[in-house]
């Protein structure tokens, strides 16, 4: 496993990454929503990377896993500048960016920004506009009245927290509502079985996403996380079939 590394993005922020030197273009694995560079999808693909001879970069947003910063004091905006310091400051040359979940957002998000780095882009369950359809007008109401909302999460003991900031700067990055100026081949892969987001927004991403070169493979009793041993390996094959075809 690779050592881990700081970028100083401010005076009192540093953002934590695993870089792993090798053949390019450079897998940028993108965590979802409250997960880090240290989940299984992320840590099977950087086995894979060093088996094969690949590049690979993995990082924690702020506030998350490694990184500096407060969980609630982060934004979608915050955490896709994020991504972009990395791509900025840390991987040269063209990448892959493979997100999931929240992750696909950004990673469709830091494309449109950086359409000259990005060769391809593979979305896990990729859930775009997430704050938009994501969540009950009750909810949606919490979120502005009281500045927050706390709910079980189904993964773990630590509750998920939504705050009014990350709703809002969320709201403001939608995207599935026209054409997504998008050049690069894209891969979508996405379980029919999955409680979180349903598979049906990667159709609708196909639809929207200007390039011609656009896949979705749907696993018809594949779940939200998409981390049993028979999804990561079609999530390697995914990504060395479009990293061959580059």
């Amino acid at each position: 496993m690779t050592d881990i590394r700081h970028l100083e993005i401010g005076p009192e922020l540093r953002l934590a990454y695993r870089y792993r030197a090798g053949r390019g273009p450079a897998i940028v694995f993108l965590p979802g929503y409250m997960s880090d560079m240290d989940g299984g999808k992320a840590v099977a693909l950087d086995q894979w990377a060093e088996r094969t001879g690949r590049a690979m970069l993995r990082f924690d947003y702020a506030g998350c896993g490694a990184s500096d910063g407060a969980f609630e004091a982060q934004t979608l905006a915050t955490w896709r500048g994020d991504v972009l310091a990395m791509l900025d400051e840390v991987v040269a040359g063209p990448v892959v960016l493979v997100g999931s979940s929240m992750g696909g957002w950004l990673m469709l998000l830091a494309a449109l920004a950086r359409p000259e780095r990005v060769a391809g882009l593979i979305g896990i369950a990729a859930a775009p506009d997430f704050t938009f359809w994501g969540f009950s007008q009750d909810q949606k109401m919490t979120i502005l009245r009281e500045g927050r909302l706390e709910e079980a999460s189904p993964y773990g003991d630590t509750p998920v927290v939504t705050t009014r900031g990350f709703w809002e700067s969320g709201e403001g990055l939608r995207l599935l509502h026209g054409p997504i100026a998008i050049d690069c081949p894209v891969r979508l892969l996405h379980g029919q079985a999955d409680p979180d987001v349903p598979w049906q927004y990667s159709l609708e991403l196909m639809k929207l996403i200007r390039s011609a070169d656009v896949q979705t493979l749907f696993i018809k009793d594949g779940d939200h996380r998409l981390s049993r041993e028979q999804d990561i390996a079609r999530l390697i094959a995914t990504v060395g079939g479009l990293l061959e075809a580059l």
